[in-house]
């Protein structure tokens, strides 16, 4: 598995994750990203249609010109409020 940290702000933290197919799969890959939002201290883990989703629209931000933290932050944050999972240290 293959784990990057993508963005790391006061408020939010995003990593990616690609695992690789296992023997036998075809040549997609699986993962997703992980949204971890600091202040109310959940996280969720995307993956699949949503995980698609947030990638493009980073990729729009990005394309737009250099997005500040505070544009950056707004976009994490429509996806962060699904989050459940309260974030515990392990």
């Amino acid at each position: 598995p293959f784990m990057q940290m993508l963005y790391n702000s006061d408020s939010f933290a995003v990593v990616s994750f690609d695992v690789p197919p296992e023997e036998g799969e075809g040549p997609l890959t699986r993962g997703g990203y992980e949204i971890v939002d600091k202040f109310a201290r959940k996280e969720i883990f995307i993956q699949g249609a949503l995980a698609e989703s947030f990638k493009q629209g980073v990729q729009a931000l990005i394309e737009a010109g250099p997005a500040t933290e505070d544009e950056m932050d707004a976009f994490i944050e429509r996806f962060a409020v699904l989050s459940q999972q309260p974030l515990v240290l392990h």
